[in-house]
Parts: C-alpha cells; structure tokens; sequence
C-alpha cells in the first residue's frame, strides 16, 4: 500500500509539472501570436472607427467575431505591446485573455498595476493576477471603484462602458475606445496614482486635473472623473448646447439633472431618442417612464443580455461615454470615468450603434 501509495504521489506529481509546463507553452504561444499579429488591421475597431489617435470598438452579442477585430483581441494585443508600465482600473475581470497579457507582460519586465473593486476580491481572473505577483490594490470602501480605464505606456488609454469580463464581451453590448495620446494617459495616470499610491477613493478623490481638455489626434477630448470632478455638470451643458439631435444608451439612468437637460431640448424641438435597459429602466428611480411619458422617443432594449452602454451622441458631432452610468451613485460616491470626444467620425461610429440597437429595441 505504501508503495501504491508513493507511485501515486508520483504520478501525481510528473501531473502537475505536465500541468505547469503546459501553462508556460500557453503562454509563451499567446506572446508568438502577439508578435506574428501585432499589425493593426485595416478594419479595426469592429463595427466602428479606427483612426491614427483614435479607435472605437462594440461588442456584438450572438455575433462571432473576427480575432484581428474583436474587442479583447485589440486589447490584448496592446497589452502585449506594452515596453515599461500598464496601469489597469477594472471593476472585475475574467477574461483570460486579459489576464493571460498581463502576465506575459510582467514577465518580461513591464510594471503592471491593477486597482479593482473589493466586491470582486477573490473572482475571476484576479486571483490568478495576484498569484502571478502582480499587485492588486481593493477600494475597501462601500462605494463603487466602478472605473474602466487601462493605461499603457503613459502613451494610450483604453477605456468605455466594457468591463473585462466574458458577460461583458459575449452577452453585453458595450463599447471600447482606445485613445492615443500621452496627455490624455497622464490624467488617466495620475486618477490611477491616486488609488493605487494614495488610497483616496470616492469622495477622498483630489480637486480637478488639469490640463483639460486634451488633443487626441486633432480631437478635443474632455476627460472627468467622479466624484470629484462632477461630470453631470458638463454632461447638461454638453446637451444643451444640442441643435439638431440627441441620442441616449443607458444601462441606469436615474439623473434628474440629466433628464431635464433632455427634456428642455426636446421642448425647443430637437429631436431626442433613446434605448435603455429593459431591467434598471422598470427600477427605482428610474427616468424611463416620466421621459416616455413626455413623448420623448425611447425604447427598451431588445438584448437578452445587459445593454450596459453609458453612451451619449450630439449633433452627430460629439460623444459622451465610459464606466458613467447616468444615475446619482455615479455622480456623488463611485468612482467612474468620463470622456466627451468632439469628433464627427467617432460620432459617426457611436451613431450606427445606436440606430442599430434603436431599431433592434421594443417600443
């Protein structure tokens, strides 16, 4: 028996040594493949924009992607990419893709920084992260660390309404911009520092950054920051200034202060539209029923899934979106990213989307 007992432990053993090598080929195949892949596609940016500083991805519930265009692949990509820092604000993460990245990356002497929600300590792929000896900084607050950004290189930011998750990507519309620029990654840098150095979260966040806005490619780009910088402010005035039409994708949408900024528009006779969320448009607070009630053009979503956009477009000039949902929780505790990009191609792009969903959605 104790022989018996001692092969098992053997063979047991040869088992995960077979186990471990196997994890270090799959890795070492996801860096050959970044490097025999690592030329940007003509299409990229599925289904939206891709320019020199600016490139926009959706998400395509039930819809099989192309592994040179998809959301994630980009991602990973550009994570693969990285020479010196990645920087990484999540809410949660599963994807192994992601993960799979950053590991690579870090073994091959990137600093890689992560701050995440402590609701989701313990889940996905963040244990796995830790293992691998990548920090990993909670909020241990009871607010939300609900941001979405990643910064690589203090040279580009990724960010939008995406969290990293496999829902996120294959059940969920959502949208992923990547914005090349290094004065938009310092101010994304020095929100992260804050988190990851400082421990201020919340209401403990610092004054306005500066400076803002930033060029992005001959884009004027705002980039805002909850709750410190009070992003429904210029959300309203964004709508405000609207002359000939404005679209809405909310996932929450309960902004008083938002729904009064839509509802004057539409009282001088611009057009407004929207789709929400079928589940958060019947919850507490919610602005869905008072803003149909109006007359104003909205609909509920026809995904299955979560329609998890925080997306505003105006004038098909401007766009307004990132972790922000449109609700008081964003405004005054969570800590969420914004960013207004005045750019008619990105427009464009988040555009189709909406009249996509619109079409898609239930009167």
């Amino acid at each position: 028996m104790h022989a018996e007992g001692g092969g098992d432990h053997h063979w047991r053993r040869r088992a995960a040594d077979l186990a471990g090598l196997l994890a270090l080929a799959g890795l070492i195949t996801l860096l050959f493949w970044y490097r025999s892949n690592n030329t940007p596609s003509p299409d990229a940016g599925l289904a939206g924009v891709s320019t020199s500083a600016i490139s926009v991805y959706f998400t395509q519930p039930g819809i099989p992607q192309s592994s040179s265009t998809g959301p994630v692949e980009a991602l990973a990509q550009a994570l693969l990419g990285a020479d010196h820092t990645i920087d990484m604000a999540v809410y949660e993460l599963d994807l192994e893709p992601v993960s799979d990245a950053l590991i690579v990356a870090a073994g091959k002497g990137v600093r890689v920084r992560i701050v995440a929600e402590s609701d989701e300590a313990g889940r996905g792929q963040l244990p796995r992260i830790q293992a691998s000896g990548i920090p990993v900084v909670l909020d241990r607050r009871p607010s939300l660390m609900h941001d979405k950004f990643t910064v690589i290189d203090g040279r580009e930011v990724w960010t939008g309404s995406m969290n990293y998750t496999s829902n996120g990507v294959n059940r969920n519309n959502n949208n992923l911009v990547r914005l090349r620029s290094a004065d938009a990654a310092e101010l994304f840098t020095r929100e992260f520092d804050e988190m990851f150095l400082e421990d201020r979260f919340s209401t403990l966040s610092l004054a306005p950054k500066e400076p803002n806005p930033v060029d992005v490619g001959g884009a004027s780009v705002e980039i805002l920051f909850s709750p410190d910088d009070h992003p429904a402010d210029r959300i309203v005035a964004e709508i405000e200034s609207a002359s000939s039409r404005v679209d809405v994708l909310a996932f929450s949408f309960t902004s008083e202060a938002i729904a009064a900024a839509l509802l004057d528009r539409m009282q001088v006779g611009v057009p407004i539209r929207g789709v929400l969320e079928a589940d958060q448009a019947a919850g507490l607070g919610s602005q869905f029923d008072d803003l149909k009630g109006s007359g104003m053009e909205l609909r509920l979503d026809g995904n299955p899934g979560l329609m998890h956009h925080k997306v505003i477009v105006i004038d098909g000039a401007v766009v307004i979106t990132g972790s922000y949902n449109f609700s008081r929780s964003a405004e005054t505790t969570n800590d969420e990213n914004v960013i207004i990009i005045h750019s008619p191609a990105a427009a464009q792009a988040y555009g189709a989307e909406f009249d996509r969903l619109y079409d898609a959605g239930l009167p």
